[in-house]
């Protein structure tokens, strides 16, 4: 399950990433409201947390946006802003849960998991290419003799070539995606973890593969022979 978490305080976005992805959820992090809005753009998100204030778009403007568009993804306010009035015109806008700062850890997660149940309907939970499956569930890829588990990066690297098949993704925009610009991990983390998808693959005896474009990154594509 993927959410976006839009939370301008680097260092408690960080933690609630952390704490998340410990729970097994994918999660894109970003720092201000014009960047949910293109990662809102480029994804399926399972449930979205938007901090109110937020520099460039509040998160009160990104929810409008995002409801004028049609989308029915559940959406949490996250904020230190807790007067009822507040509350008040964050569900008037479209939210589906409204938690002020400080909060419990343990409340938080559960609130987001029971935000994801209620957009159960929304999001194909298995995702096909080729002869290939990737089920979202369970993180795991299938052919119809052969299966392979991915840990969490394994994961969300391979969500995003299952979503956009035979789009090319440069290194500094994956690492940015799944790794997060505060990571402490150099650009060879995704030349590594390529390569086990890549040997996973062929383990399963897979019709498709990450393809290296030369000085452009790398696509999912079907194989050619």
């Amino acid at each position: 399950m993927r959410i976006l978490i839009a939370e301008d305080e680097a260092e408690l976005a960080k933690g609630l990433k952390f704490l998340l992805e410990k729970h097994k959820f994918s999660v894109d992090v970003v720092h201000n409201g014009r960047n949910a809005l293109d990662y809102f753009h480029t994804a399926e998100y399972d449930a979205v947390v938007l901090d109110i204030m937020m520099p460039k778009l509040s998160g009160l403007e990104v929810l409008r946006k995002i409801r004028k568009e049609g989308s029915g993804v559940p959406v949490m306010m996250l904020t230190a802003k807790g007067e009822i009035e507040d509350r008040v015109e964050g569900l008037e806008a479209g939210a589906d849960d409204y938690l002020p700062k400080p909060f419990s850890t343990r409340e938080f997660v559960a609130r987001v998991r029971a935000l994801v149940r209620r957009n159960a309907g929304y999001v194909n939970t298995v995702l096909s290419f080729g002869n290939v499956r990737l089920d979202c569930s369970c993180y795991e890829l299938l052919t119809d003799t052969a299966s392979v588990r991915l840990n969490n990066k394994e994961y969300q690297l391979m969500e995003l070539f299952f979503r956009h098949p035979r789009l090319v993704f440069s290194t500094e925009h994956l690492m940015d995606r799944i790794w997060g610009r505060d990571s402490e991990a150099g650009v060879d983390v995704v030349w590594t973890y390529i390569g086990f998808l890549r040997r996973k693959l062929k383990q399963l005896d897979g019709n498709i593969e990450i393809r290296t474009v030369r000085g452009a990154g790398y696509c999912l594509e079907e194989q050619t022979c």
